[in-house]
């Protein structure tokens, strides 16, 4: 526990009001998505840039740990105090639109505003804002930039780092910087900016963030491809692809997770499906439309589709997409835990990925059902295992090593969107050799010289 003079001192930075010690804060703030958990001494909860600055100085002083926090929905122990100190939870006051820029397609915004929240003020006005994480309803632009969260429709628009254009952020030592600027182009200079998305926190702390918007597409319809196996449905989404489609998303359900959903939520889908295909095209004219489902269905029937469904109405649409959203609860049925990783790899790979997969889990007598956004070629691999057995554990976490060592094999990375945090720090050494996991010890102690912010993320 850190001294309570510090919490004192805290207090008389941000008010009283914004400081909590007490068990209850330091349990709600001590978990993730994770559901690990580790206490925080305390919760610091600042009104503006000027007491994240203030704050931050005050700890790079005492050499106290301090861990920037949104929403805390990350999968991967990003916003877990490991360390202990301070959590610097940005969500209750630092959480406003600042400005909409019609004029220049841009969005300034503080680090607490939540993803949908953007995303419906922005299409009120005829914009669009695309990045949509599956937490979109309650995750936060800060912890998206800090994440490079993606989405379902990262396959048509891209990362959340695709539509960032400026940040100001506060360093350990309390100076506020800018990095990126209102311009469509800018090379003046390092990308500070480019460094700072996907850190997770660890070099600076994130106060503001300009964000391009598009204009808001005019039609959209919904998808879906049945397939009778996996190497069907992976050929036809490169395939596709490679045809001249270029859908919104592009999802993917596995046999496995297939049969949950049907089990599990009563969808109707053929005896003999083996693997589907979900997702969207968007565009501002029907025939636009027209020609991307036309693409879409021949490609997916020369891969020996057995069925291709384009929705009608809303109606429609929510039955398609309802065995994609209900994938991840629906997949419970196969084990009480679920070791779930966000594997990214080429595309073209795909088919012979999961064959491989699927090959590693049998070798450890595991379930592996797969699903996600394979129009990136972004897979949520899920092993399950029974919780409570210590055996099945040990070979769930063997199976994963194996699978990280296969897919960075294959040109491919630990996660797409996930992220690094501390649940996959042990595998940095399996995707990054020795003189570049150096090289970013050595960018983490130019940002961060004394080792407060977020430390035991990321391996550094």
């Amino acid at each position: 526990m850190i001294d309570p003079k510090h919490i004192q001192a805290l207090a008389s930075i941000v008010g009283e009001e914004n400081v909590h010690s007490d068990k209850a804060h330091r349990v709600a703030y001590s978990y993730d998505a994770t559901r690990e958990r580790y206490e925080p001494d305390a919760v610091v909860f600042p009104r503006n840039e000027e007491d994240v600055s203030r704050v931050l100085r005050y700890c790079d002083e005492h050499r106290i740990a301090i861990v920037p926090r949104g929403a805390g929905s990350g999968f991967t122990g990003g916003a877990l105090p490991v360390n202990g100190g301070i959590v610097l939870a940005l969500e209750r006051h630092m959480n406003q639109i600042l400005e909409i820029d019609r004029e220049n397609m841009l969005a300034v915004v503080q680090p607490g505003v939540i993803n949908k929240d953007l995303q419906r003020h922005v299409e009120a006005m005829g914009l669009f804002y695309p990045p949509d994480p599956a937490s979109e309803e309650y995750s936060t632009i800060g912890g998206n930039v800090s994440e490079n969260a993606g989405g379902m429709r990262a396959a048509k628009y891209g990362l959340t780092k695709d539509f960032v254009m400026a940040l100001r952020a506060v360093l350990p030592n309390g100076e506020i910087i800018r990095a990126g600027k209102r311009t469509i182009k800018d090379v003046a200079g390092y990308n500070v900016a480019g460094i700072l998305i996907a850190s997770e926190g660890t070099l600076a702390v994130i106060t503001e963030i300009t964000l391009k918007l598009l204009p808001k597409p005019r039609y959209a319809k919904s998808y879906m491809g049945i397939f009778p196996d996996v190497e069907a449905a992976m050929n036809a989404v490169f395939k596709s692809l490679a045809n001249g489609a270029n859908p919104v998303a592009m999802e993917f359900l596995d046999a496995l997770v297939v049969k949950a959903v049907k089990e599990k939520l009563g969808i109707s889908l053929p005896e003999e499906a083996g693997a589907l295909l979900v997702g969207d095209v968007d565009g501002n004219v029907p025939e636009e439309i027209e020609f991307q489902l036309k693409i879409l269905e021949k490609s997916f029937r020369e891969n020996g589709a057995q069925e291709f469904r384009v929705a009608e109405d809303p109606a429609e649409r929510e039955e398609i997409w309802k065995a994609r959203r209900g994938a991840s609860p629906s997949i419970t049925m196969y084990g009480s835990k679920k070791l779930n990783e966000d594997i990214s790899v080429p595309r073209s790979k795909l088919p012979e990925a999961l064959e491989r997969i699927y090959a590693i889990g049998e070798k450890y007598g595991l379930v592996v059902p797969c699903f996600g956004h394979a129009g990136d070629g972004n897979i949520h691999v899920n092993v399950m295992v029974d919780g409570s057995d210590p055996e099945q554990l040990e070979n769930g976490h063997k199976a994963i090593r194996e699978i990280f060592r296969l897919v960075v094999d294959m040109g491919g990375t630990l996660s797409g969107e996930h992220g690094i945090g501390l649940s996959k720090a042990e595998f940095m050494e399996i995707a990054f050799t020795p003189a570049e996991l150096e090289l970013f010890r050595k960018i983490k102690h130019a940002f961060d010289p004394n080792g407060i912010l977020n430390p035991g993320k990321m391996g550094l």
